[in-house]
């Protein structure tokens, strides 16, 4: 890879030598314009290959490291390291989840290795076809197009198909929510792709501020615009709810700007900075606000106008939705009573993980029912439920709702509310992160479990501010795993040991908290295809061999 990597650089020089080299034949000042046009372009090509080229080494370097930990990991085998005949099917599993991970860690931010304040990308599409496809959209927002909408149509239509097929399939079960939303308030349907720049269609989605959900918001906004958030529920979360909410602010938002530009660009970095902008510039049309509006709003409009392209455009770029396992009908009921996903589960047969998919705003699988929730089923299990109504609210209730579970989640809240996660950048020590986050080394050591003191550039660590962390977060690594209650992320009921997925977690990570478990094994207990995990899942974890 690094041999192609020096090719290419070199295959640059070469390319650009002759230009001062030898004279060439006197040209016209037509067919320089041309000529340079035409090296701009090779250029720009040749650019592009080079930082793929580099985004590989970067992934091969990330993969080199994590594979390098695993083997300090096993000093006390022979050769300070993992022999050939030594090697155990759980460090075998490991390497090969290691690569699994990479891989799936690729697709889930693909094309976010792009900067798109400085990048230019070359298609075969000219630009006539882009705009006679723009104005076939028939957009009710004002849809313009230039050199910086370019780049985002050609990001959403080239750059990123494995993830754009997959939100493509997602699109399925989530877009009629939103033009059914957007229609009870009269407002454009061009506003459903916002979902894609914001989450990517994840539900789950978290922000580095803290911004929650499909539409991603901040804990304050969602208040005020009416969202639950309590130990139990997390209406962010709820991709009907949260876009109800989306869909009020935004009418909010064209009521102060009168202009679904600006009103699109409020969302992201909110009104006090677009009114900032429209001051600075003396005008309330977006492209003469552009400079002045946050670095991170500005591609914003221009995305949006991207992900709209690619939507409607998709076929035409070779490019077909992904499988998606959520049902096509779905029924929903109002619950009034305490009720545990286990319940509907053993009781009625609805997938855990289904629940999940389609209720993801009960964070710990449990529908308080201290006031009236939302219950949705897919459709098959609707007749089951209704005649096993009465017995699945009974079924395990003492079990699963034992006081102390629910004193737990309760006392989790508050520590999860201060937990973040801190990237390790080059440099950076645990003294020097401990020193930074008012905690001590012992402490981060222990919530992320790490044998020694060595950090590498990119790891990412659970920090508690003021040490607020729950109660599983504070046992030592080489401590009891047991337990008998929910405490924060993991919880032990009858059928074992359940935990709780944190954002920067992988089954590797997971796994070495289990003393004789791998991460196969937790993929092969939970039905897992692959090693792809997302934060607020609820995996089992097997007993220890």
């Amino acid at each position: 890879m690094r041999i192609k990597y020096l090719a290419l650089i070199v295959l640059l020089l070469t390319f650009c030598a002759p230009m001062g080299a030898q004279p060439a034949k006197r040209m016209t000042k037509r067919q320089l314009v041309k000529e340079n046009i035409k090296m701009a372009k090779e250029l720009d090509s040749l650019r592009l290959i080079l930082e793929e080229y580099e985004e590989r080494l970067r992934m091969d370097d990330s993969l080199r490291g994590d594979m390098i930990e695993l083997y300090n990991e096993n000093e006390d085998k022979l050769g300070a390291g993992i022999t050939p005949e030594e090697y155990s099917p759980e460090a075998t599993d490991s390497l090969l989840n290691l690569w699994y991970v990479h891989r799936q860690n690729r697709y889930l931010h693909e094309g976010e290795e792009y900067n798109m304040d400085s990048i230019h990308f070359s298609s075969n599409v000219p630009d006539s076809v882009y705009i006679k496809r723009i104005e076939r959209m028939n957009s009710y927002i004002t849809v313009p197009y230039n050199d910086k909408v370019r780049d985002y149509i050609i990001l959403y239509s080239e750059k990123m198909p494995t993830r754009m097929q997959h939100m493509l399939g997602l699109s399925y079960y989530y877009m009629p929510i939103f033009e059914e939303t957007l229609s009870r308030y009269d407002m454009p349907q061009e506003l459903k792709y916002m979902a894609i720049i914001e989450s990517a269609l994840n539900p789950l989605a978290v922000s580095r501020v803290g911004a929650k959900g499909m539409w991603q918001f901040m804990y304050n906004t969602a208040r005020s615009y009416g969202l639950r958030i309590n130990s139990f529920v997390d209406e962010r979360l709820d991709p009907v709810k949260s876009a109800d909410a989306a869909a009020r602010y935004m009418k909010d938002a064209y009521k102060i700007f009168g202009d679904w530009n600006l009103a699109i660009s409020s969302y992201n970095c909110g009104s006090g900075n677009v009114f900032k902008a429209i001051r600075r510039s003396g005008s309330r049309e977006f492209w003469d606000i552009y400079e002045y509006l946050p670095r991170e709003t500005r591609g914003y409009v221009p995305a949006f106008v991207g992900a709209m392209y690619a939507f409607n455009y998709y076929k035409e770029h070779g490019m077909t939705p992904s499988q998606v396992e959520l049902p096509s009908h779905v029924d929903t009921f109002q619950i009034r009573k305490m009720l545990h996903f286990q319940q509907i589960n053993e009781v009625v047969g609805v997938p855990v993980q289904t629940l999940r998919d389609l209720n993801p705003q009960y964070i710990h699988d449990i529908i308080p029912g201290d006031e009236t929730y939302i219950l949705r089923l897919p459709y098959k299990y609707t007749a089951a439920f209704i005649e096993h109504e009465d017995s699945v609210y009974t079924h395990k209730a003492s079990e699963l709702f034992n006081p102390t579970v629910i004193q737990n989640i309760k006392e989790s809240r508050q520590a999860e509310s201060s937990r973040i996660v801190h990237k390790v950048k080059s440099g950076e020590y645990l003294g020097r992160i401990a020193a930074r986050y008012h905690v001590s080394v012992s402490q981060i050591k222990q919530w992320n479990h790490l044998r020694n003191n060595n950090l590498r550039v990119g790891q990412k660590l659970v920090i508690y501010k003021k040490g607020h962390a729950p109660v599983d977060a504070q046992k030592s690594s080489s401590g009891s795993q047991k337990t008998t209650a929910s405490t924060g992320s993991q919880q032990t009921a009858a059928t074992g040991t359940v935990y709780t997925v944190k954002q920067g977690d992988t089954l590797y990570d997971i796994a070495q908290k289990y003393p004789g478990v791998s991460a196969k094994n937790i993929m092969e207990a939970n039905g897992l295809k692959n090693a792809s995990i997302r934060p607020g899942m609820k995996l089992k974890i097997p007993s220890g061999k």
